[in-house]
């Protein structure tokens, strides 16, 4: 007979619903197969779908799993906070004063900050910079011309990033990528804002290659570009990012350096609750 899960779908970095990047989130799934989970989230046909566990780490509060319709990711920010939010929602009590979620990275920090969620940036698994071919590929993707270019780096934390630092928020929204050019890479773009009295910092958006599409609000690459740029000088150790303007969403990622730690932070709205059925 089937069994019936506990399933919300929420929306993150979104100071109100439908503004952010939709995230769907089974509770208790322990039951459920990895072909169950894969075809679930094959099934929602969002970025991501993940799965509440019970941990396996002592020192952890919950485990989840994340997945694209295509894939399992060992992390990813937007699912990190959706999921902590459903954690919570469902009457989840963290050990200590931080939220411990365990994922394929490990043990990732949470904190609450007001109507805010954040998590500390897990570390870059590759960085530095980018070799000749690859920017080559990333600009004729993106349609601009390398002296366009200020800086570029590898800024993976595990979904793949690579990352360009443009010189105006105006050039980032006029970009329309070639996916074809882009295939097998996860592009980010940055830039700062311009204008007098901006209600953020900077614009970021986030090209997914091998699925031709492009993310809403992206918490994994808002972590990366945090840790390359602030530590680079180019950043300050607090602001805001905004996402997903060209494509109708109205992203904020708040960014704070805190001692060694960067927190990547935002709002999670409830939309959908209710059960699912395997």
């Amino acid at each position: 007979m089937p069994s019936s899960f506990s399933f919300q779908q929420v929306d993150v970095f979104a100071e109100k619903p439908l503004q952010g990047n939709a995230l769907a989130v089974v509770s208790n799934a322990d039951a459920l197969t990895e072909d169950q989970m894969a075809a679930f989230a094959r099934w929602t046909n969002l970025s991501e779908t993940t799965f509440l566990l019970r941990p396996t780490s002592p020192d952890a509060d919950y485990r989840v799993r994340i997945f694209t319709p295509q894939r399992e990711l060992p992390f990813a920010g937007h699912p990190t906070l959706g999921s902590c939010h459903v954690w919570l929602d469902n009457g989840g009590v963290p050990q200590d004063k931080e939220i411990v979620q365990e994922c394929g990275v490990g043990l990732v920090r949470i904190r609450r900050d007001g109507a805010r969620l954040a998590f500390a940036a897990p570390p870059m698994v590759r960085s530095g910079r980018v070799d000749d071919a690859t920017l080559e590929r990333v600009t004729k993707g993106l349609g601009i011309s390398q002296e366009r270019v200020l800086d570029s780096n590898w800024v993976d934390n595990g979904p793949g990033w690579v990352a360009v630092l443009l010189s105006s928020r105006e050039e980032a929204l006029a970009i329309r990528a070639d996916y074809s050019a882009l295939k097998g890479l996860n592009v980010g773009v940055i830039a700062p804002w311009t204008d007098a009295g901006a209600e953020a910092d900077v614009e970021v958006r986030a090209f997914i290659g091998d699925e031709y599409t492009e993310d809403p609000v992206t918490g994994s690459l808002n972590a990366s570009l945090a840790q390359w740029l602030i530590a680079a000088g180019k950043l300050p150790q607090r602001y805001v990012s905004s996402q997903g303007t060209v494509i109708g969403r109205r992203g904020r990622v708040h960014i704070e350096k805190v001692g060694d730690d960067i927190w990547v932070g935002g709002e999670v709205q409830r939309c959908v609750a209710g059960e699912v059925w395997f």
